[in-house]
């Protein structure tokens, strides 16, 4: 009988799955990962005794996923490889490699050059440093990990940018690096070039905004194409494709002959957010979809995170025409209000509470905005007793001078939030869709240390806000959030698929890995968390309780006044409605917000 031959025998079903199932098939398997749900923490990188000593504001993954770097309050970069010889864990990350970066301020963002080991950092000290650890002679630190002075592993520092600076986005070359900073300008750094920051020799920005710049992000398929965002109700789209090439034909908007790039479209929406304030409206972060190169993520602070294509035209979206694409936040069914005076239950109260602050912070909003106080009624006392006590007391004064530099300030504001005015005739792109139930509001970096306030206001150097993509076909939109958790969308149908619990506070990094159901988080604990694919039920999923964290977020996002001059004025419209609620039958009294 004749054997078969090897044409035979190596068929379809029995080549090597390195061969007969391409890329696609590894997208495939990793995307049913992610959709069967399942995410759960699986490990937590340092402790009290190892790792960061300050908050986690950066984590990137480097060589294929073969590393995860860190950064954050600490100034130091930390690099964490899977520890071959540990068989009994499933993500068995150490940190072997320490970097003193030597920056006087909080490093925002750490990234590895690809092709290279260079490491490149930016922080709150608008210096922008280069590392290459792997030319370095360290020396041995704690639990095998080896250490690297500044001065043993920097190779190159810039002092281009002026103002704190939040981001590096890579290029495809170990050379090449954009980087983003508060100045307003985006500048590019090539290694390859001998550079000074002295005096006027640094080269011109790629882009310089007349607005605070935070965020900064680039598809690798569309690498000449960059958003920029901050300070400013819109996003910038910018085309580096500049000398030799004509605009006009491909995006109506012919180039400035005095500028490096073009700025082509803006990304914008219909109004304000419920709960922003006129003139702070501003984006906290962006991010461009690796595997189509035009889908964009925009998250507003006190807002939400709003989808945009930059194949859509101008203001012909569906979300501009009749019939609206944005995707609604989770329906939550609001009590009759016979039920919401009735009932003593815990949730009825925030919510009859949440009512009457609605009321008086419109009120506020009011009195606020008019030049001349409402005129007081024979009925009505002074909060001090008599007029004379409002001009001995200096609390009394100084609730005035508040008052009165704070409309100043909104008045200032809301002059400045229409964005750069050079580009107000460049078309608008509006949102194909809106995710919402995070807060990303409460979160400020007073450039030393993480703190977590319940700020009145909404004007505040914040960090970005870790809005990413998610899945090997970016399926998926996740963000990170106020109250420690980190939320997860379907991009498609806008359908909350889970939300994980991430830290002790705040959620700033969201990172997934290349090619395997892994994401890392980070924030203000001194931890790093891993997240993957898990049997069983999810230890650390609050799916279940949706709901009432949306609600509790939505809470939090109001605008709140916690200073003085907001304190008198809400004890003066609690008064009147007091007795406007004895006049009328005895009303129950407001509550206080501030207690």
């Amino acid at each position: 009988m004749r054997s078969p031959s090897i044409d035979t025998v190596l068929t379809a079903s029995s080549l090597p799955p390195s061969r007969f199932r391409p890329y696609e098939w590894k997208e495939r398997l990793l995307s049913v990962s992610y959709a069967k749900g399942g995410l759960d923490r699986v490990k937590v990188l340092g402790s009290d005794a190892t790792g960061h000593t300050g908050c986690v504001n950066a984590l990137s993954w480097a060589k294929g996923g073969e590393v995860l770097i860190s950064s954050g309050d600490d100034v130091t970069v930390r690099l964490w490889r899977m520890d071959r010889d540990n068989t009994q864990e499933d993500y068995p990350f150490k940190c072997d490699t320490v970097i003193h970066t030597g920056h006087r301020g909080n490093v925002f963002n750490a990234q590895m050059l690809p092709h290279s080991s260079r490491v490149a950092t930016v922080s709150g000290d608008s210096q922008v440093r280069v590392f290459d650890h792997e030319k370095a002679a360290g020396s041995p630190g704690n639990n095998g990990e080896t250490e690297y002075s500044t001065r043993q592993a920097a190779i190159r520092i810039f002092r281009c940018h002026s103002g704190r600076t939040k981001r590096i986005v890579t290029e495809d070359s170990p050379d090449l690096f954009l980087t983003v900073s508060e100045d307003g300008t985006v500048r590019q750094h090539d290694l390859r070039v001998p550079h000074s920051c002295q005096g006027d020799a640094c080269p011109a920005p790629l882009v310089a905004l007349n607005c605070e710049l935070s965020t900064l992000s680039l598809s690798p398929l569309t690498p000449y194409q960059f958003v920029v965002a901050g300070e400013s109700p819109y996003g910038y789209l910018f085309d580096r494709r500049h000398a030799g090439r004509q605009f006009a034909e491909e995006w109506g908007q012919p180039p400035d002959s005095s500028e490096v790039t073009t700025c082509v479209r803006r990304f914008g929406r219909h109004g304000r957010g419920s709960h922003e304030r006129r003139g702070r409206e501003h984006i906290t972060g962006s991010r461009m979809a690796s595997s189509n190169g035009h889908e964009v993520l925009l998250s507003y602070s006190a807002d939400g995170i709003y989808l945009y294509s930059t194949k859509d035209d101008p203001g012909v979206t569906s979300m501009a025409s009749g019939e609206s694409s944005i995707v609604p936040p989770n329906k939550k069914r609001s009590p009759p209000r016979d039920r919401i005076q009735a009932s003593n239950s815990e949730v009825e109260l925030m919510e009859e509470r949440s009512a009457r602050d609605v009321m008086m912070e419109d009120d506020i909003e009011r009195m606020l905005s008019e030049h001349v106080s409402p005129p007081r009624t024979a009925e009505q006392e002074p909060l001090l007793g008599d007029e004379a006590a409002d001009e001995e007391d200096p609390e009394a004064r100084l609730a005035d001078n508040n008052s009165d530099e704070e409309e100043d300030e909104d008045m200032d504001e809301a002059e400045e939030r229409q964005g750069d005015t050079r580009y107000s005739s460049v078309p608008t792109i509006l949102p194909r869709a809106r995710f919402s139930g995070i807060c990303n509001v409460e979160t400020v970096k007073d450039g030393t240390s993480c703190v977590s306030s319940h700020l009145s206001q909404r004007h505040f150097n914040s960090l970005v806000s870790p809005v990413n993509f998610l899945g090997p076909r970016d399926e998926y939109v996740v963000s990170g959030s106020d109250d420690g958790n980190w939320f997860m969308w379907e991009k498609d149908t806008g359908r909350l698929h889970d939300i994980l619990e991430g830290d002790g506070s705040v959620v700033n990094v969201i990172e997934g890995h290349p090619y395997l159901p892994l994401v890392a988080v980070s924030g203000i604990d001194l931890t790093v968390k891993l997240f993957a694919s898990t049997p069983g039920p999810s230890r650390f999923s609050r799916l279940d309780k949706s709901e009432s964290i949306i609600n509790r977020n939505a809470q939090a996002a109001r605008p709140r006044r916690s200073d003085l001059s907001s304190l008198i004025l809400y004890y003066r419209l609690a008064r009147r409605m007091a007795e406007e609620g004895d006049a009328g039958g005895g009303a129950d009294l407001p509550q206080c917000t501030f207690q």
